[in-house]
């Protein structure tokens, strides 16, 4: 594990333009993977599920990166700087800690030998999604 500063010592998030554009065309990324997600789900596709629902939180979460002029090198830098946010009383927790459980499930399906997801869990997730990626365009918006 790491530090948000030693993503930036380690070049994990590195300084670049801001970009407004591009951080509201990672906000539509996020709807498409949302409703690939729920599609994939639907047809029983439970691990494609897992990672159609993971790309709508990530794209949805590095839209704030765009907006604030970062480029990732780490989805778990990502995390950490969502984090940042709560600590600055701009994010809930509730919008971090879901963002880490449904990459800590995507990590698991992609990089374990372990039991298939849980379809209501990722039910679960995608119904959440909405709440998340229209409070990270509230907060792309907002700068």
């Amino acid at each position: 594990m790491f530090t948000l500063e030693e993503c930036y010592e380690k070049g994990l998030l590195r300084k670049t333009q801001p970009s407004f554009q591009k951080a509201l065309r990672s906000l539509d990324s996020a709807r498409t993977w949302l409703e690939e997600g729920k599609v994939t789900l639907r047809a029983g596709a439970v691990r494609s599920a897992v990672v159609a629902t993971y790309m709508a939180y990530f794209h949805a979460a590095r839209s704030l990166l765009y907006r604030d002029g970062l480029r990732e090198k780490s989805h778990r830098c990502i995390l950490l700087y969502l984090e940042f946010y709560t600590a600055n009383g701009k994010l809930e927790t509730e919008f971090v800690e879901t963002f880490e459980r449904v990459m800590s499930l995507r990590h698991e399906d992609q990089y374990s030998l372990g039991a298939e997801p849980d379809p209501r869990e990722i039910a679960s997730i995608l119904a959440y999604a909405p709440r998340f990626i229209q409070a990270m365009e509230d907060l792309a918006r907002e700068g």
